[in-house]
């Protein structure tokens, strides 16, 4: 009987998943149910499963491992030690072997497992694996994308509030078909959020760069910013600096906040009436703003 590693085709170090992975794909192979009668595959079959029913089996691989039995589950009987199992000097039982009642019933069982070689056990299906892209906003808030499965049925998968990159979304039930009445397998929906042109996420709280003019930032204002549900209307204090945040309580994701960061931003083109203006203006105070960096 061949090697079960080498019907599975898979390395003696492999894990108990691997193995699985390899079981399962061989045996969906050649199912006897998807080659028409094909007695080579249905052979095989019954090999693939006969490997799978020994390493399969934690027990019964390390003693495989350890050659205490053979590829087909039987025991390997190493020779007696010398003069055992004689009687007396004329060795009336000589090296004869010696089976007990429960020898023969485990032999038997032996055999009647590599007959069925568990090929009518129901089998789960695999697990189908997809990526879907999600816009900024509908992984913030929750929303539901149609996507189109292989055979092509289509499902509603529900993004929820608050998605993140790489989120695993399980849809059971929705992967491939199992055998022998098993249960199918699971689509699992890997999510790609898309960058926004304006947000910024950070954990739960969302930011927002809004840009301000000089005049804006010296004497305030009120301008409309936007916001995930929609804009509203701020007022930015008077004298505010550039990089300073704002916070708007419970405009993030789920129960996060939005924070406003304020930009200063010049005129496209030289203005003759601000350079007048700065030119005639003398600022209070003498602190000088780079004082900090004769320190360095």
């Amino acid at each position: 009987m061949p090697d079960p590693y080498d019907t599975l085709g898979v390395a003696r170090t492999a894990s108990t998943a691997e193995l699985k992975r390899a079981y399962t794909k061989l045996a969906k192979k050649y199912h006897p149910d998807l080659n028409g009668g094909d007695k080579a595959a249905e052979a095989k079959f019954k090999e693939v499963g006969a490997a799978w029913d020994l390493l399969g089996d934690e027990e019964k691989r390390g003693r495989f491992d350890r050659g205490e039995i053979d590829a087909s589950g039987q025991e390997i009987h190493r020779p007696p030690p010398r003069g055992a199992g004689r009687r007396g000097a004329g060795g009336a039982r000589g090296g004869a072997q010696h089976f007990e009642a429960e020898d023969l019933n485990d032999l038997f069982a032996q055999f009647a497992r590599q007959q069925g070689g568990g090929f009518d056990r129901p089998m789960r299906g695999e697990d189908l694996r997809f990526s879907l892209a999600v816009s900024f906003l509908d992984a913030a808030l929750g929303a539901s994308r149609r996507l189109t499965l292989p055979d092509g049925s289509t499902v509603d998968v529900a993004i929820p509030a608050g998605a993140e990159e790489g989120q695993v979304l399980r849809l059971r039930g929705k992967g491939e078909k199992g055998f022998n009445n098993g249960p199918a397998g699971d689509a699992l929906i890997e999510l790609h959020i898309a960058a926004h042109r304006h947000f910024t996420r950070e954990g739960d709280d969302v930011v927002l760069t809004v840009p301000l003019t000089l005049k804006e930032a010296v004497l305030g204002a009120t301008v409309r910013v936007p916001t995930l549900t929609g804009h509203i209307n701020m007022k930015i204090p008077p004298n505010s600096a550039p990089g300073t945040r704002l916070r708007i309580k419970g405009k993030g994701i789920r129960r996060g906040d939005q924070y406003v960061e304020l930009k200063l931003v010049f005129p496209p083109k030289p203005d003759a009436g601000l350079a007048k203006l700065m030119e005639q203006w003398t600022p209070e105070g003498t602190a000088d703003p780079r004082a900090d960096l004769d320190a360095a």
